[in-house]
């Protein structure tokens, strides 16, 4: 059998091959060849009458498996014999149960042409020296840098050792191996081809495995910009088709435990013949081997795998857990179980944060006890409708609940908040799913949509009939504002401004009515919060300043005290009337910073005029009833009498009528602690109230100051002047002082001396005048008296 052999290469020669090729027990065709993609003829080798054609070399390998469960392997060598002798060399190479099936090329440009068309090459047999002499190193440089084939493994071969390329080439151009062909014996052949495969197969399981990691991290990427759970179930089975490369074709469940009884699978997301399942529950009946390879995933916390299905496990920390049921068009390998098993641990995370996700915008933009939307998710949706074409037609109404607090506190905080459930489940019941229902504060509710339907009538009729929690019936009422978003302008946080706006009037008007907004309220909002900012800025700078009116003694006409008034001088030179700015200051709480500056000045003036020689000298400051109710409000007043010197008996405080009526249990109390510190208290603007004798003798008061608007009438003959007169009578009759306000001529003087008033202040005597001005009038007026 040596000389069977070809000497070069120690491989069968071609006479062998002829030999054993006319045994009995291979099949040869004597005919004229036919040509085909992976067998090529042998003519003429030594009969010049036998046309000798090999049969394709998976028959010679004695199999018939398809290409792809064989290592195809590319022969390029420009000799025939090369071809053949490789191909009976190697025909019976078995690798992992898969033979080798033989592609030919017999030059480096018919090797290109089929190389653009022919895939899964594992191996390249190479003849450097072919057409050209470097033919096989232009070939490899085609194949790895233009067809950008980098899994193929590539084996050169020369049977002229002084074509060897060099090592640069080797390295530069991924060269498996190198050998010559007097050096390749069957057994090295046999070696170096099976070698080349294994490197092929593990190449290609790192790229697929990249591949599939690369696929598993978009997958996951395009995952997480999907919001809400339902979105992202979707994705999942998309996402899982992908990376397998097939069609989507399953469902996606979650189940909440429920402690060892039949779980309960709620489809989240569902594919193409599962679509018939919807939003509801999977069950037995739907798809017997899907329930169970769900409930058997589940029961293992693991995936699943089968040659036709795929239960996927997507474990999670939650009390809920999610699993999916995929059909497969083919059996998985354990490289693609792994990568399974890496995209559901993502998807578990994925799922896990979106939960959380949508966890937190629930409780962003919806009320937790109620779900109705928030403030914030309304205000998103009114915006959404001011910037779209149904503006014109919408109404948003706020609806305040009428004294539930005083209902909260008295049944309990669990039993109103059953309470608001209730509200809230009737205006969506009643007004129609259509209109956007929310609940905005503690007890109150907005109601937007059609003006039609969000009408105020129809709406307070909702709370005619009483709710009834627990057995018990409970009669609310309700009071509405509402701003036509047609009339609006501005931002959505801007229309549930001015509904707020319209409800404030309406409980200023009426409880248990409706106000609608209108463009001059906004005006008069505005300028109002205009003013605070400008007060609290022009207090920080000091444009606030005090003021001083003298009250005089009728019948001396002697100065017997001052009136402290604040008084504001803006940046610009201009005075804000008190009338303005005062009110601003009591709704903002900046009176509390401000009386206390008034006082202080008040108390140090009264020390420098004493000082000056005005011993009997009494200084009258106005306290607001935001001041007088303020907690410190007693500490302070202390504080300024230490600080200053003054002395309190020469300190008079006063409050307002409709302020003493006010609460009087609570005024006689706090009035006789102000009276312990020494000063004195008088009753501002007397008469425009409905004080009673008895209740004006349980306050422990020392003066009534008279209204000007009654002393205006005293020179009117139609009206005379009965009401100052009874002032005048009812404060001799108590033992009170009595000061009448705003006198301005000589008559009204006059006639307030003969009802027997002992001491007026107004224009007639002096104007309110500043520290410097006050010092020189009482200069001049106490000279003139003495003279």
């Amino acid at each position: 059998m040596r000389n069977f052999y070809a000497q070069e290469m120690e491989l069968p020669s071609l006479a062998a091959i002829r030999y054993i090729l006319k045994m009995p027990q291979y099949r040869v065709n004597l005919e004229k060849p036919h040509m085909s993609p992976s067998s090529t003829p042998l003519e003429n080798f030594e009969d010049d009458h036998d046309d000798l054609v090999f049969l394709d070399e998976q028959a010679v390998a004695g199999t018939g498996d398809a290409a792809g469960a064989v290592w195809r392997v590319m022969i390029v060598d420009d000799d025939e014999d090369v071809h053949s002798t490789t191909t009976f060399a190697l025909g019976n190479l078995d690798m992992q149960h898969r033979p080798l099936q033989f592609v030919h090329a017999y030059s480096a440009a018919q090797a290109r042409e089929m190389l653009r068309h022919e895939a899964d090459i594992a191996v390249i047999l190479l003849d450097v020296v072919m057409e050209q002499d470097d033919a096989g190193l232009h070939l490899v440089r085609y194949i790895r840098e233009t067809l950008k084939l980098t899994d193929v493994r590539i084996i050169l071969r020369t049977g002229q050792p002084g074509y060897a390329p060099e090592i640069d080439a080797i390295r530069d151009f991924d060269i498996n191996d190198y050998k010559t062909k007097s050096e390749l014996t069957r057994i090295k052949l046999y070696t170096t081809v099976t070698a080349a495969i294994r490197s092929y197969q593990q190449i290609r399981a790192i790229n697929s495995s990249r591949r599939g990691l690369d696929q598993i991290v978009r997958a996951s990427t395009e995952l997480m910009s999907l919001h809400g759970v339902k979105d992202f179930a979707s994705g999942v089975l998309t996402q899982v088709a992908d990376v397998l490369d097939t069609e989507a074709d399953g469902v996606l469940c979650v189940h909440e435990h429920t402690d060892g009884r039949a779980p309960q699978l709620k489809v989240l997301a569902c594919a193409g013949s599962f679509c018939r399942l919807g939003g509801g529950m999977l069950g037995s009946d739907d798809d017997a081997r899907a329930f169970a390879a769900i409930g058997r995933t589940l029961s293992q916390r693991a995936s699943v795998f089968d040659t036709d299905f795929a239960a996927l496990y997507f474990g999670s920390k939650s009390s809920r857990d999610f699993a999916a049921f995929v059909r497969l068009a083919r059996p998985l390998g354990e490289i693609e179980k792994r990568l399974l098993d890496v995209f559901c641990s993502n998807v578990a995370v994925g799922l896990e944060n979106v939960e959380l996700v949508a966890h937190l915008h629930n409780a962003a933009f919806y009320d937790q006890l109620s779900q109705l939307p928030n403030r914030t998710r309304l205000i998103e949706i009114l915006d959404a409708t001011l910037e779209g074409p149904g503006r014109a037609g919408t109404t948003l109404s706020l609806v305040d609940l009428d004294h539930f607090a005083e209902t909260n506190d008295a049944l309990g905080h669990q039993f109103g908040d059953l309470l608001l459930v209730a509200v809230a489940g009737r205006l969506q019941a009643r007004l129609g799913r259509h209109l956007t229902v929310a609940r905005i504060g503690g007890d109150i509710f907005s109601v937007l949509g059609d003006a039609d339907a969000v009408n105020p009538d129809k709406i307070l009729e909702l709370f005619q009939t009483p709710f009834s929690i627990d057995g018990q019936d409970v009669q609310l009422s309700a009071t509405l504002g509402l701003v036509r978003l047609a009339e609006h302008d501005g931002s959505g946080a801007d229309a549930l401004k001015d509904a707020d706006i319209a409800l404030k009037r309406a409980k200023m008007q009426q409880r248990t009515g409706h106000f609608y907004f209108s463009r001059s309220m906004g005006v008069e909002i505005r300028e109002r919060v205009h003013m605070m900012h400008a007060l609290r800025t022009g207090f920080a700078r000091d444009e606030l300043f005090v003021v001083y009116q003298p009250q005089i003694d009728l019948n001396t006409r002697r100065p017997v005290g001052a009136e402290a008034l604040l008084r504001w001088q803006n940046a610009a030179g201009q005075f804000i009337s008190p009338v303005r700015f005062i009110p601003i200051a009591e709704y903002s709480g900046l009176i509390i910073e401000i009386g206390e500056f008034v006082l202080r000045s008040a108390c140090a003036e009264l020390v420098r005029l004493r000082a000056a020689g005005h011993h009997d000298f009494t200084m009258s400051v106005n306290v607001s009833q935001v001041q007088f109710r303020h907690p410190f409000f007693l500490a302070m007043l202390r504080s300024a009498l230490e600080d200053s010197g003054a002395p309190p008996e020469y300190v008079e405080l006063e409050i307002t009528e409709s302020m003493a009526m006010e609460e009087p249990d609570l005024l006689i109390q706090m009035l006789a602690e102000v009276k312990h510190t020494g000063v004195s208290i008088a009753i501002d603007d007397f008469g425009t109230g409905f004080s009673s004798l008895s209740y004006l003798q349980r306050l422990q008061i020392d003066r009534l100051k008279i209204d000007r608007a009654f002393v205006t009438e005293i020179t009117d003959s139609s009206r005379g002047s009965s009401i100052a007169e009874m002032v005048i009578q009812l404060g001799r009759n108590l033992g009170l002082s009595v000061v009448a306000e705003g006198v301005e001529d000589e008559r009204q003087a006059q006639i307030l001396t003969a009802l027997g008033c002992p001491m007026a202040q107004g224009f007639l005597f002096a104007r309110p005048m500043t520290p410097p001005g006050l010092y020189d009038w009482l200069q001049q007026n106490t000279q003139t008296r003495a003279a």
